[in-house]
Formats: structure tokens, sequence, C-alpha cells
């Protein structure tokens, strides 16, 4: 009689079946999740740099300032200048904190068009005849567009994607992967300017300034390139799917699986193209204001600095403010004027959270800056990079592969940005590269393998999503579908800003060149 397994013996042989990327994607989880929150995570990168702030100083290290040419030594952060800096600045630290009131004004105005329901209803009518020929396409492309919601994105556009490839007589099961994957590894590719636009725009203006303190990142600073990238996505989505996943034989749904019917009422299709009249009349008097000589938003100065450009992200807010009060009263989801600062409320209390994360994230760029170690370590590595003779291409390639591991563990966008912008923005301005262009590799690099790591709260969601059509798919199962879409996707929307790059397309409308 043979022995009987054990327990811990069967879960081992069980996992050295699963294929090499599902075991690796394991181990990311775990050490993943030991990982403390973000917030906290601030706190301790914070002590850690004033014990080096500490031992730098006390080696006499320091550096010229490329701006000003003066010897600009490393201040210790645990003397009593330092401390008296930490105490008296932790206010207007936050409250300066480029990304708190952008993002703030801006989830206010796309508040009121997700929580009325306009999003939702906008997403369901661009998807729900499409043909079947083209819903893998249309599928991946809302799903960049739908970054307008933010993290609303998933609940919204994945159990949709599901539902639309029903409909069509195509694998729902499918459908939950293309729509999540277009949404998590597309993440910083929108044609629409985003509120992470703003988030990251102003982290990007935090660190360029500790070599240009008079430069200034806008939302809108990517836009070129990002409507480029999202129409390249989808394409590249499309390709994938049809040409590798749908030779795959296990994306067929349960045949007891429960569907939903997409069903969009009279009432909202009303509420939404009045909507979509108000906003069209909003961009026509927005636009009337800007491109006339003299015009008031026009300015006299360059474009860049702009009364429109500088109040970018207001002028987002309200567009989809007016969208979401005219849907809203339209449709019975705003019943008095009473209700609309109520759902902007609601919009900012849902975004709690980062606000709290972002007092961590402020305090820790006020000491970075203080101390001096950002402009120390850029300033050496632009000199090893100049030494060594590096093109700036192959700069941008180690960049990017560092920035994508980081990615994998620290999935927050604006929390990995904050740590790596610092040093990566100085050091390619040295390099004489704009901040604009080392954002545009920081989106790359912060979407690509955000679909497969389960260290994404989404990835669950995703998979839930997924189980609700086949009810024994797993995380080996999901992940393995995304990778080959994730992979493709990092590759192509590398290659096309080493184009972009190459021809010297500006990046956005108030971005330079190169």
């Amino acid at each position: 009689m043979k022995p009987t397994q054990t327990t811990a013996t069967a879960q081992t042989d069980e996992q050295e079946k699963l294929p090499l990327v599902i075991r690796a994607l394991n181990v990311i989880e775990v050490v993943g999740n030991k990982l403390p929150n973000p917030f906290w995570l601030f706190w301790i990168l914070a002590a850690i740099l004033a014990v080096f702030s500490l031992v730098l100083s006390l080696a006499g290290a320091g550096v010229e300032d490329p701006g000003t040419a003066e010897w600009t030594p490393v201040n210790n952060l645990l003397s009593g200048s330092g401390i008296a800096m930490a105490v008296s600045t932790a206010l207007d630290a936050y409250e300066t904190f480029p990304p708190l009131i952008t993002i703030m004004v801006v989830i206010m105005g796309v508040a009121l068009a997700e929580r009325t329901g306009l999003l939702s209803t906008a997403m369901k009518v661009s998807i729900a005849r499409v043909p079947a020929g083209l819903i893998v396409f249309t599928v991946a492309f809302m799903g960049t567009v739908s970054h307008v919601a933010s993290a609303a994105a998933y609940v919204i556009l994945v159990p949709l994607g599901g539902m639309v490839f029903k409909a069509v007589g195509r694998s729902p099961v499918l459908g939950v992967i293309v729509a999540y994957t277009s949404i998590a590894s597309g993440y910083d590719a929108s044609p629409i300017p985003t509120p992470n636009d703003a988030i990251f725009a102003g982290i990007t203006t935090a660190a360029a300034n500790i070599i240009d303190p008079d430069y200034i990142v806008t939302p809108i600073g990517n836009w070129y390139f990002n409507i480029a990238s999202s129409i390249l996505l989808a394409i590249v989505i499309t390709i994938v799917t049809e040409l590798v996943l749908m030779k795959r034989d296990n994306l067929e749904a349960d045949e007891d699986a429960e569907h939903e019917d997409l069903v969009i009422s009279d009432k909202e299709r009303s509420a939404l193209r009045l909507a979509m009249f108000a906003v069209i009349a909003a961009v026509i008097a927005i636009v009337v204001l800007v491109v006339p000589e003299g015009a008031p938003l026009r300015g006299d100065g360059p474009f860049g600095e702009s009364p429109f450009l500088t109040g970018i992200a207001f002028i987002i807010a309200m567009l989809f403010g007016i969208g979401g009060i005219v849907y809203g009263f339209r449709e019975g989801t705003i019943e008095t004027w009473s209700d609309v600062p109520k759902l902007m409320g609601q919009g900012l209390a849902s975004i709690s959270g980062v606000l709290v994360l972002f007092f961590a994230i402020a305090q820790f760029l006020e000491y970075f800056e203080w101390t001096n170690i950002g402009m120390l370590v850029s300033v050496s590595v632009s000199e090893l990079f100049t030494g060594l003779g590096l093109p700036t291409w192959v700069v941008f390639i180690l960049v990017l592969l560092v920035l994508s591991v980081v990615n994998v563990l620290i999935t927050s966008g604006s929390a990995m940005w904050a740590i790596m912008a610092p040093v990566i923005v100085p050091l390619l301005m040295l390099l004489e590269v704009p901040p604009e262009t080392s954002q545009a590799i920081f989106r790359i690099a912060d979407s690509g393998s955000t679909a497969i790591t389960p260290m994404s709260p989404y990835f669950i969601l995703a998979l839930g999503f997924m189980q609700k059509y086949q009810k024994n798919a797993g995380i080996g199962t999901l992940a393995s579908h995304t990778l080959p879409l994730a992979v493709c996707m990092t590759i192509s929307w590398s290659l096309l800003f080493f184009l972009w790059w190459g021809l010297g397309i500006p990046l956005g409308p108030d971005a330079p060149v190169r």
C-alpha cells in the first residue's frame, strides 16, 4: 500500500507543475505583501534618507550645483537645522505639494460624471452596437478612455467587457481579459486627460524644480503621445487577442454561468445626448476664448504659459462637471442643486486615502530636496553616463528597466513616481532631456506589468469577474492570458516612444521637442 502524501507535499508538487512565470508571480505576491502600506513606506524612506544624510554630511559629500556652479554640500537631516526644517515646513510642504489641489479640483468634476452614471452609460453606448469583428479593438480602446474614471474604470468596464463579448457571440471570459488588460497595462495612456495626469505632472514638476525652480509640467505635457499610445495599444491588444489568445482552448464560459443583459434605457440615451450637447457647447466656448488673437485665455506670452494651460485642470473638471450635471438632472440621479456639492464631496471622500498618502509624500520630497542628496545622485550618475559615453537611448532603456522592476512591487503609480522622480527627472535633465520625456518613460514602465502582478488589488477584482463565467479560473489562468498582452504592449509602446523621440515630435502642446 502506497504511503499517503501529506498536504504540504501535495501542495509542493502542485506548485512545481505550474509554469515558471506563474510561480515567479506567486513569489512576487508574497514578497510584495510584506511591504508596508505606502503611507508608512515613505516615512521609512525618510528615516533611511536621514541616516544617509548624516553619513554623507560627516564625510563632507557635496556637488557643484549645475545651475549656479556653486558647491552644494549634503545637509544633515538629523541636525538641529534639519529637525527645525522638518517641523517648520510640514504644513507648507503639504499645502504647496503640486498634485494636491490639482487632483482635488479634477476629481470633483470627474465625480459628477462618474456618480451620476454618465461615464458608465457613455461606455455602454460606445460599445453596445459594435460589430463582432471590431469588438476587441473597441473594448481595448475604451479601456484607455475609461481612465478618466480612475479606479472606477475597473468596476465599470471589466464586467462590461464580458457582457458585450457575450452579446456578440464571443467568449465573455476573453472579454474580461481584454477589458482588464487594456485598463491595467495601458493605464497611463489615455486620449482624454485624466486625474492621474494631474498627479504625475505635479510630482514631475517637484522633481524638475531640483534643477530648475521655475519649471512647470502641465497635466497635458504628454497628451499627443498619450493619444497615439492609446490607439497603438488597442491595435496591439486586438492582434495578440485574435492571433494568440483565441488559439487557446480554455476560454469557454461554464454552461451554467449567469449572464447579464446589456440594456440601455431610452431615458439614459436621452440624458447622454443632452450631456454631450452641453459638453460640446462648452468646448466651443473654450475654443472661442483661446484661439483668436487677443482671446482672454490665449495670453500674451508663450503658449505654455497661457491662462488656458495653467488652468487646464480646472477646465477638465468643468467639462466633466457640466456633463455630469446635465446627465444627472435628466436621468434623475441629481434631483436638486443641493445634490451637486454632495456628489463632489463623495468624490473627494473616495480619494481620502490618496490625500493622506500625499502628506507623507510631500514631507519625503521636502526632506529629499533639502538634503541635496537628489542633486548629488543625479549629477554623479549623469557624469558617470557621460564619462562612459552612453547614448541617450541606452540611458532611456536603463531607466525603463529600473522603473519596470520597481512597478512589479509598488503598483501605486503616484507612490512609485514620487520615489523615483526626484532622481530620474534631474538626472535626465542634466543629460538635456526634458522632464516631460522622463514622465513619458515612466508611463510605459508604470503600466506594462500591472496586468500580470497579483500585487494589484484590481487583479483579484478582475479574477472575480472572470470566475462569474468560469468558476475554476485561478490566478494562473488570468496571468497566463494577460502576460502575452502585457509583454507585447510594453514592447510596442517602448518602440513608439523611441520613434517619437527620434523624430523629435513634441509629447504635448506645451512640451519641448527634446
